[in-house]
């Protein structure tokens, strides 16, 4: 691997790592591409050429698997957990959550199992897989 694609590389993990820490805040492109040191086209490119998909479907992806945890661990209402994780509306909140985990928050806390194993195995388990 050259060293270009090292450095280009690490700069995305960094907007990812941002991404992570910071998923409930307010995230947008330029920001999220000033931390890349990237234009915004060339940091949407690159970012889904190395991860798979784009920064906006990650970060969406991020705040639905914090939502899955908090909806099967506690008793929070929907609304407020939406809210929690950065979300700004329950129409598109709701929306994204079906469309990643295939069913609506509500159904989802009714089915979900709460597993006791290591931490590693139930974010690898537990991750959603988009169904759209």
């Amino acid at each position: 691997m050259s060293r270009a694609v090292e450095e280009t590389n690490r700069r995305m993990l960094r907007a990812r790592d941002a991404m992570d820490r910071a998923y409930a805040q307010p995230l947008d492109i330029p920001a999220l591409a000033r931390i890349a040191h990237a234009s915004e086209g060339h940091f949407i490119r690159t970012f889904r050429a190395t991860f798979g998909e784009t920064p906006h479907r990650y970060l969406q992806r991020r705040r639905v698997e914090r939502s899955m945890h908090l909806l099967r661990s506690t008793d929070r209402p929907v609304t407020e957990i939406c809210l929690a994780v950065g979300f700004t509306s329950l129409g598109t909140f709701s929306r994204t959550f079906r469309e990643i985990v295939g069913q609506s928050p509500s159904a989802y806390r009714r089915t979900a199992v709460t597993v006791a194993a290591p931490t590693c195995f139930t974010r690898t388990w537990m991750r959603p897989v988009s169904f759209g």
